[in-house]
């Protein structure tokens, strides 16, 4: 079953104390105890959708890929080249769960926090 994931941007240098108009919403199925589930989202990796949204941008949309090696990464639909790719950093290690802080390499390699505020049936 597929789960949509919100992730806001946490603490940071920029933005002491975070910002819930930063972040990803995406959809990815998850295991029993949080994890993204690797084969289940080979079977339903078209439904795998993220939105990314900024305060005063417009969102990108794309689609949950997985990147040789295993990695997980967010690919934007409009954007065609592999290395505009968003990367989550370990997040075939990392638990999904409102409370739990994950990370992303964002544009230009900035490496960001995000927390997990929701998890919910899609």
């Amino acid at each position: 079953m597929l789960k949509k994931i919100r992730l806001e941007l946490a603490r940071d240098h920029d933005h002491p104390d975070g910002d819930r108009n930063y972040g990803y919403e995406f959809a990815a199925p998850l295991t029993a105890d949080g994890k993204i589930d690797g084969d289940a989202w080979h079977k339903d990796r078209d439904h795998c959708r993220v939105r990314r949204f900024r305060p005063g941008e417009a969102d990108d949309v794309g689609h949950v890929v997985r990147k040789p090696g295993g990695s997980w990464a967010f690919h934007y639909d409009i954007r065609s080249d592999e290395e505009d790719d968003e990367t989550g950093y370990r997040f075939a290690d990392h638990v999904f769960k409102p409370g739990e802080y994950v990370s992303v390499r964002e544009e230009y390699e900035v490496l960001r926090t995000f927390r997990v505020t929701r998890v919910m049936d899609v």
